[in-house]
């Protein structure tokens, strides 16, 4: 097999670099101002994990593309990390924000939109109850206070390098099979290690002797590991998840915000799961900040019966602006007319087309990589084997590598995901779009390869 030389890689990182420099005064304007007020230069700080020296300033997008201040046009392979997989300003939700908008966006009252969208995710996800938050993140940590309510457990369960957000539980980690904080935790309330059991994807022995003292209130878990990289389940482990939560009196939560890419109903109906919770943000709005969660029948019961009249506006859950007019009129035009079942045929095919492309420019430079794919989600891997779990996803990690292949595809038009080596598929992504990153992927790697 073809192996990279570094030191070539190096030297067509910094060949990079300069080319995108050049390329976009107008954003290394933008940024030198913004170090003066931002901190970091960035109103996010997440956006500092760009290839380039500084980030692209955006002035607008339309489905699968965007401009930049500098005038370039992009292919978005990234759409907000899933937060615009419904493509950018898609025109059903356009005209019900602007609808909205005009009329009034918040009254900490409900709209008779929250009905539809009740009504509409019982459909797609098979939950019988459900309430609204303003990101995943919160919809998370609403459903671990419930779960500790409801069980009076004082732990929860979470698999290494999982993905829920900014949960403050969830940022736990293995070092030679102990948990600890995950590098880079940013001031933890607490040590995670008091209140988070962390076990392997995948490791069902693991899982069995870490709910077996029934002191977990919760497992929360992607169905499958999303930002380190796509890792599959393997054969038989949600049957196993299930069934042992179940058997130690275990809630589980299944957390769909980047596995919506499976499907209208996420992976849990795709995949027939049976989760007591549902977390789901990100696209579910177009674009404005929005997101859910959903109880079973019996959960449902077991919450209303600790329920307090006096003391609902103070239990650490909801938000003052959560279950806004406008984010559920976003939400029912959403899921309506956007990301519907027509959608997803297209644009898991597309997604098809995507692998099918990455796999034969592999084969042909007969490199020791491989793709994986779920939905209409997928994504590179720099290693020939598929990673089973979170810590060997991590090990395959390789930030040199990565960051030029980021950077040339984006020199050459191309935005993909910065923290790792996904492409998303919206539903106006065309096929010109996905050949397209075909083609760069061939001609970014060439020269790795001193076949340029």
């Amino acid at each position: 097999m073809s192996q990279i030389d570094r030191n070539r890689l190096r030297r067509l990182l910094a060949n990079e670099e300069e080319r995108f420099a050049a390329a976009h005064p107008k954003s290394k304007a933008l940024a030198e101002r913004a170090r003066k007020s931002l901190l970091a230069g960035v109103p996010m700080n997440w956006m500092v994990r760009w290839a380039g020296r500084f980030p692209v300033f955006v002035t607008e997008g339309k489905g699968a593309h965007f401009r930049c201040v500098d005038g370039h046009d992009y292919i978005d392979f990234c759409l907000g990390d899933t937060g615009s997989m419904t493509g950018h300003a898609p025109e059903a939700a356009v005209e019900a924000i602007a609808r909205r908008a005009a009329q009034g966006i918040t009254f900490m009252l409900p709209t008779e939109d929250a009905l539809w969208v009740g009504e509409e995710l019982q459909r797609r996800f098979g939950l019988a109850y459900w309430q609204m938050a303003l990101t995943a993140t919160d919809a998370n940590r609403f459903a671990l206070r419930l779960a500790r309510a409801v069980t009076r457990r004082p732990k929860i369960l979470v698999f290494n390098w999982c993905y829920h957000g900014t949960v403050d539980e969830s940022f736990i980690t293995l070092e030679n099979g102990l948990a600890r904080p995950r590098p880079g935790n940013t001031g933890p309330q607490v040590d995670p290690t008091l209140t988070t059991k962390v076990v392997e994807w995948n490791d069902l022995p693991a899982l069995e002797a870490a709910l077996a003292p029934g002191d977990v209130a919760a497992v929360l878990a992607e169905p499958a590991l999303t930002n380190i990289g796509i890792v599959h389940p393997a054969p038989g482990f949600h049957e196993a998840l299930r069934e042992v939560t179940r058997r130690t009196g275990t809630l589980l939560i299944i957390d769909e915000t980047h596995t919506i890419c499976a499907g209208p109903g996420g992976y849990t109906r795709a995949h027939g799961l049976q989760p007591d919770m549902l977390t789901l943000g990100k696209p579910i709005a177009g674009g404005v900040p929005a997101a859910v969660y959903g109880l079973t029948e019996e959960l449902a019961q077991r919450i209303q019966a600790l329920s307090d009249y006096a003391t609902s506006d103070t239990g650490g859950i909801g938000g003052t602006l959560a279950g806004n007019a406008l984010s559920l009129a976003a939400m029912r035009a959403t899921l309506e007319k956007v990301l519907t079942e027509q959608a997803y045929r297209r644009t898991i095919g597309l997604a098809d087309r995507f692998t099918a492309g990455v796999e034969g420019a592999i084969f042909e430079f007969g490199l020791p990589w491989h793709v994986t794919q779920l939905g209409c989600r997928a994504e590179y891997w720099f290693c020939p084997n598929r990673p089973r779990n979170g810590g060997e996803a991590a090990a395959a990690v390789d930030l040199e590598l990565e960051r030029y292949m980021h950077l040339a595809a984006l020199n050459r038009g191309i935005l993909m995901t910065p923290f790792h080596n996904m492409a998303l598929i919206a539903p106006q992504t065309a096929e010109a779009d996905i050949d397209r990153h075909t083609e760069v992927f061939r001609e970014t790697v060439a020269p790795l390869l001193g076949r340029a």
